[in-house]
């Protein structure tokens, strides 16, 4: 060991920077000046050289070890360095010779020659850029100084794995290994070896004084043959019935409470089945009751076309004074008569003369042929008309029978209301589409024109102007709900719902969107007779079969369920097979039967003069 005043140690780390500390700084105490050490490559070849025996295997036999790990302790990866910064050739560490002597400072390799990242390193005899193969041993060759072998060479290249896709799975992997010659010139001599003989051709020859290299885990070589994993994709199939985990999950019981045991699964998945099929045959029950009620009141309206015709037909006004007739009447009007019944009670408080119909029409022609009709007005009657009565099908753009009739009663009503500066209004078409169902468009403008001309209609078909007055039926409602079901009240109270959330859906269509086609019918037969009260009647109605469900905790729930789109019952409708084209609370059985047993019931506390009291409060210039 050389004895220098202050030993460094010094190893390249990246390029060109040396990195060096002084082990007296660090562990010297004072009391071993004159024994220092020096830790350099030079200095480490050099002990090296003057102790040959610490190579011996007599010395591994000592220590029990045996060759096999010694030569597994000697790292040969890539990533292994000498300390003077050029990589490790792995035919010089694995050589048995004498150890060449040291580098001097002018020896050493430029920092050019260090290699500065592993992109550097290739596995291959493959040649760069420069035409220069990147070896191992090329690498060492860049020191001129230092001391070569002069064993023969041994082939330590790397091999070359190619993959050919268009051969079969057992030979589409293959290796070849380039020998080198010995001289300037190189030649490639390509050894091609299945897959199966990788393994055999990375090892290099053995050797007296080389003991067999085992893998390790820090080298780059395989431990076994590579193959290619060929991932199959097949197509995930689905079973039609039941799978393993719905087989087994209970049914009856929440998923967050601890699981019943099978025996009792069973017992009240059989009691829950034999409850919903006595709820499906008492469903089929009350049907064909409603059913039956039903053909039975039109049978009595048939079998009292006479009266209608000897004492109401001649004079309608006589239902007023006759409470026989007045119920005659509740009962609804004969198909045959209604035309007639219902023009007679709308009268004509507008004097409108039979030419009114012609004229208005004739200018709706004359402004769509010009194109001054509004466009937008035009399309809102337009998707105004295909929402009319979808289940008839006789307003139909394409195939409906009644669609020009409908559509041309619209546009002579919008230009009538042109004149008072007042557009259009979505759910006129309902009210058209119903009149049209029973009389001709020229009597039918009449009656369609008188009616929305009353009080609570027109403020609903109104301007802003008539805002005041429909707030004004609001709070009339309000009261009503109060003083009729004041659970209800209290529970839209709570989630703040007010009538203008759901009341003009119900009252500017006349129920035609919400209530099935032979209730609205009916409805309309009474509210031509008792006025604009029966309209809060009605809805009160409404309500009250809507009960059981307007308990719901969430706001938008409780607003969907008004809106007729609650999706539970829809589920249902759809898993029962009913058609979703008709009327909106059709999903929640509201039937002509169920809605009169609930207007019939409100007889004991419904008043009228409760209702002229309540709208000269609110209206007191009506």
């Amino acid at each position: 060991m050389a004895d220098d005043e202050h030993e460094i140690v010094e190893r390249q780390v990246g390029k060109g920077f040396e990195a060096r500390f002084d082990l007296d700084d660090a562990f010297s105490d004072g009391e071993d000046a004159d024994y220092n050490l020096e830790f350099s490559s030079a200095a480490i070849r050099k002990h090296l050289a003057e102790n040959p025996s610490w190579a011996g295997n007599h010395d591994r036999e000592d220590d029990g070890e045996t060759e096999y790990s010694s030569a597994r302790d000697h790292d040969t990866s890539i990533s292994t360095f000498c300390l003077d910064g050029s990589s490790n050739s792995y035919s010089e560490t694995r050589s048995s010779s004498s150890s060449p002597p040291p580098l001097t400072a002018e020896e050493q390799p430029d920092e050019q020659q260090v290699p500065q990242d592993f992109s550097d390193i290739t596995l291959s005899e493959e040649p760069n850029a420069n035409g220069h193969s990147t070896s191992h041993e090329d690498t060492r060759e860049e020191d001129a100084s230092a001391p070569r072998d002069t064993s023969p060479p041994r082939d330590t290249s790397y091999p070359v794995v190619h993959i050919d896709v268009s051969r079969s799975p057992p030979s589409r992997v293959m290796t070849s290994t380039g020998a080198e010659s010995n001289g300037e010139d190189h030649q490639e001599d390509e050894t091609v070896h299945p897959v199966s003989n990788v393994s055999s051709s990375y090892l290099p020859p053995p050797s007296h004084d080389i003991p067999p290299l085992p893998p390790s885990p820090s080298s780059p070589l395989p431990k076994s043959p590579t193959t290619p994993t060929v991932t199959s994709q097949r197509r995930q199939t689905y079973s039609a019935g039941p799978s393993a985990f719905q087989k087994v999950m209970s049914k009856t019981r929440p998923h967050f409470l601890p699981p019943k045991n099978r025996q009792e699964d069973q017992k009240h998945m059989a009691d829950w089945q034999a409850m919903m099929k006595q709820s499906r045959a008492a469903e089929e029950k009350r049907r064909k009751a409603l059913q039956e009620r039903r053909s039975a009141r039109e049978l009595k309206i048939e079998q009292s076309m006479y009266k209608w015709e000897k004492e109401i037909l001649s004079d309608w006004r006589v239902v007023y004074k006759n409470p026989n007739l007045r119920r005659l009447w509740w009962n609804g009007i004969p198909t045959k008569l209604r035309a007639s019944m219902w023009q007679q009670a709308v009268g004509n408080a507008l004097a409108l003369s039979k030419d009114n119909y012609r004229n208005c029409f004739s200018r709706a022609t004359r402004a769509l042929s010009t194109g001054s009709f509004p466009a937008e007005t035009l399309q809102t009657l337009e998707q105004d008309i295909l929402s009319t009565l979808p289940s008839l099908h006789i307003f139909h753009p394409e195939t409906g029978p009644l669609y020009q009739d409908l559509k041309d009663m619209l546009c002579a009503w919008v230009v009538s209301r042109a004149d008072e500066g007042l557009g259009y209004v979505h759910g006129t078409a309902k009210i058209a589409g119903m009149i049209l169902l029973n009389m001709k468009p020229q009597q039918g403008f009449i009656v369609m024109r008188n009616l929305l001309e009353r009080h609570c209609m027109r403020s609903l078909y109104g301007s802003v102007a008539a805002k005041d007055d429909v707030e004004a039926y609001y709070r009339i409602f309000d009261t009503l709900l109060a003083d009729c079901m004041p659970k209800i009240y209290f529970n839209f109270k709570q989630h703040q719902i007010s009538p203008g959330a759901y009341l003009p859906d119900w009252l500017i269509p006349l129920f035609l969107d919400h209530l099935p086609f032979e209730a609205c019918a009916r409805l309309w037969d009474i509210l031509l007779l008792e006025g604009d009260s029966f309209l809060f009647r009605a809805a009160l109605a409404v309500l009250a079969v809507l009960e059981p469900r307007l308990f719901f905790p969430d706001r938008q729930e409780l607003l969907d369920l008004l809106r007729g789109e609650n999706k539970a019952a829809l589920e249902v409708a759809k898993r029962e097979g009913r058609l979703l084209d008709g009327a909106k609370y059709d999903i929640y059985g509201v039937d002509e039967e169920t809605l009169w047993e609930r207007i019939d019931s409100m007889e004991d506390w419904w008043k009228e003069s409760t209702w002229r009291r309540l709208t000269q409060r609110e209206l007191p210039d009506l």
